[in-house]
């Protein structure tokens, strides 16, 4: 876990704006979105690609305001995509298993 906390440690926010990576779609694969999405009534879990990317990895509902809130709170940010896709995968799938809430104590 020590491996994975290096991976994830937050630095200060970086005054340089930060585009998207085309053809990444991590933050709409990796973390889970407790809110309904059209075509997700439940939401979707970590790890699953949402039914909304399309064939290019762009997202059908952006700026459509049946897009979830926190899709668009979720703004790209180079400690977040790093230089590769994989690393936007990696950042926010160990992001979305330490903010897990922890299991009840039977």
């Amino acid at each position: 876990m020590q491996d994975s906390l290096a991976a994830i440690r937050v630095a200060p926010p970086s005054a340089q704006p930060h585009a998207c990576r085309p053809g990444c779609a991590a933050c709409c694969i990796a973390p889970s979105i407790s809110s309904p999405i059209p075509g997700m009534p439940s939401g979707k879990p970590a790890g699953v690609r949402c039914v909304q990317l399309d064939q290019d990895l762009q997202c059908a509902i952006f700026g459509d305001p049946q897009r979830p809130a926190c899709c668009g709170g979720l703004q790209p940010a180079a400690e977040m995509c790093g230089d590769n896709r994989q690393h936007a995968l990696l950042w926010l799938t160990t992001l979305e298993t330490l903010t897990q809430p922890e299991p009840p104590v039977p």
